[in-house]
């Protein structure tokens, strides 16, 4: 029974509802109407009339702006949200502010049968002053029209203006207080999100440093892993910051997907560059310290980072090499190994004895503590010129430049030394020069 009784007080309803729409239409449509139908706003036809489902139904209460300054608030109607209606009444406000006509002053006009009041500029309706209204701010219906109507007429007049942009001004930061307001919630949770984030980026890092310490033990290694943790939880940390403020991923996906492609050309060489850094942190093709030879430059890598290495050349000048340019070039890494290779040229006279020459050069290199034992020095004939037979003496030294340099000097100085201790002469190139049809020398 009561069902049946809800189910006859709903038909009841809409059907009243629809007499009084009937009633309302044939009102505006009369001829002493010089309105059109369609500026007026939807009347609700009871006070107790249930809210239909709509999108602003969250939404109580909306402002009404006169060039941006809030001048009073209007509240949804049964089926009209306070959002959509607002809008409705800003758009008349600024299509009349819009025009260069004189504007008159806003005027009542009250309904008494359908018991509203309408207010009207220069003959176009404005707004309708409900019930519902009357019942929200507790006035009766020609009351508060007349209120908002003195409201109106005193933003619509034009201001100087220093009032202008006061105006202006405070109704912004007004509207920013109220959405800072009305977000402090979700700004609250992003700021908490942001710091976590911050917190567990540093703690992966370090994760990461410790661990690469433990196993790889290479510091480009601890670079690598390091910051590539520490930007994806950054990464991850920014989308659920994001989250909670409220930002559609769907949104933000189809806009990067419709400007992807002039970023991607836009940034094609700082991407390349950090790619080509990742590459090289992960291929290892040398460390920091290592000294190497890149293209033109040549000296000790001091630093690898995603966008560029540093490398500190032997003249003690700092060269920030492209990681893209690093990893397109030709890279020769002379500490790979901890011991190198160097050699020496020594040109000796043909009557001397090849074999006591080559073995007063290992009694020299014997005494000599900077040159490695294994592998053993080698000393062949290279060639035979025109006037000495060069011997070369290869040898294995530290890779590092330093060493490397000095030891060749020092093994240069004690074969000439040893060489002419043993009376082996070392001439140098001799040249025969023949003189063709020349006079013969006359004798006194």
């Amino acid at each position: 029974m009561k069902m049946l009784l809800n189910s006859w007080q709903g038909i009841g309803s809409r059907r009243f509802t629809l007499v009084v729409f009937a009633t309302g239409f044939l009102f505006l449509a009369s001829p002493h109407r010089s309105v059109a139908q369609d500026e007026m706003v939807p009347i609700p036809a009871s006070a107790n009339s249930p809210l239909k489902n709509n999108p602003d139904s969250e939404v109580y209460f909306a402002d009404i702006l006169v060039r941006g300054r809030p001048i009073f608030q209007v509240g949804s109607l049964a089926d009209l949200g306070a959002r959509e209606r607002a809008k409705i009444i800003n758009r008349r406000v600024n299509s009349l502010l819009a025009q260069s006509e004189t504007l008159g002053q806003v005027t009542v006009n009250p309904d008494d049968p359908r018991q509203v009041a309408t207010l009207r500029l220069n003959n176009r309706v404005l707004m309708t002053v409900t019930q519902q209204d009357a019942q929200d701010f507790g006035l009766s219906v020609e009351a508060l029209a007349e209120r908002w109507a003195e409201q109106l007429n005193q933003a619509i007049k034009k201001p100087s203006l220093a009032i202008d942009v006061g105006q202006r001004l405070y109704g912004t930061v007004r509207q920013l207080l109220r959405d800072t307001v009305t977000n402090l919630p979700s700004l609250l949770g992003a700021l908490v999100m942001v710091g976590i984030t911050w917190g567990v980026a540093k703690g992966v890092r370090f994760i990461g440093f410790s661990w690469a310490q433990r196993t790889e033990g290479d510091r480009s290694t601890e670079i690598l892993i390091g910051r590539l943790g520490y930007g994806g939880v950054w990464v991850l940390g920014s989308v659920v910051a994001l989250g909670v403020l409220g930002l559609n991923f769907g949104a933000l996906l189809g806009a990067l997907g419709l400007t992807s492609v002039a970023i991607g050309f836009s940034l094609k060489d700082v991407l390349s560059n950090y790619i080509s850094g990742v590459i090289l942190l992960a291929a290892r093709p040398f460390g920091i310290n290592d000294q190497v030879v890149i293209g033109d430059y040549e000296g000790t890598i001091t630093q690898i980072d995603l966008r560029a290495t540093t490398m500190r050349t032997y003249d003690g000048r700092l060269v920030y090499i492209p990681n893209q340019e690093v990893f397109s070039a030709s890279i020769i890494n002379n500490t790979a190994s901890p011991r190198r290779r160097s050699s020496v040229m020594v040109g000796i006279d043909y009557d001397a004895d090849i074999t006591q020459a080559k073995q007063v050069i290992k009694n020299a290199l014997a005494s000599l503590s900077g040159i490695e034992k294994e592998p053993p020095p080698e000393i062949l004939v290279i060639e035979l010129a025109a006037s000495t037979v060069n011997l070369e003496v290869r040898f294995w030294v530290d890779s590092r430049r330093l060493g490397f340099l000095t030891m060749t000097s020092q093994v240069c100085q004690s074969i000439k030394e040893a060489l002419q201790e043993a009376n082996i002469e070392m001439p140098t190139d001799i040249y025969t020069l023949l003189f063709r049809n020349s006079p013969l020398p006359t004798a006194n």
